[in-house]
């Protein structure tokens, strides 16, 4: 395969500028990805503070019933010793995920987005373009190269 049909793309709005070689698109492609793996990780980050907290909301009926039930002693203890307790020193849910957003999540995003401005015009997603223009059969139906 020449350069020049490894480097062909779907569209020009993810096309290879001139001069960037093909192990600076795969690095962007890569850089792409670990970013596109921290935005599944932010995502679980939110189900997990939507999930404790749920948990924490549900231990109200679980102190209510088990007073009702008579078990005072474990009912005390509930409310005492999980009731609103925070999940890492310090934190609750919320303040973790904002530490991340604000935090990591940011720089991340920004290395990326910098990353590409410099190496590549800003362009996204050029190292997939380019994969699925070697990949897709030219003139079937389901592969044309934009909507």
């Amino acid at each position: 395969m020449t350069q020049e049909s490894h480097s062909r793309s779907v569209d020009a709005i993810h096309s290879r500028p001139a001069g960037v070689d093909h192990k600076t698109i795969e690095a962007l492609g890569e850089l792409s990805k670990a970013l596109e793996t921290v935005h599944r990780v932010r995502g679980h980050l939110y189900s997990a503070h939507q999930l404790v907290g749920g948990a924490d909301l549900t231990l109200d009926r679980v102190v209510k019933l088990l007073r009702e039930a008579g078990h005072v002693e474990v009912a005390d203890r509930v409310e005492r010793e999980l009731l609103g307790r925070n999940l890492l020193p310090g934190r609750w849910t919320f303040q973790i995920v904002e530490e991340f957003d604000d935090g990591y999540y940011a720089a991340f995003q920004e290395i990326e987005r910098d990353a590409r401005e410099k190496l590549a015009g800003g362009r996204r997603h050029i190292y997939e373009a380019e994969m699925k223009e070697r990949r897709r059969t030219h003139g079937m139906p389901g592969h044309e190269a934009t909507p």
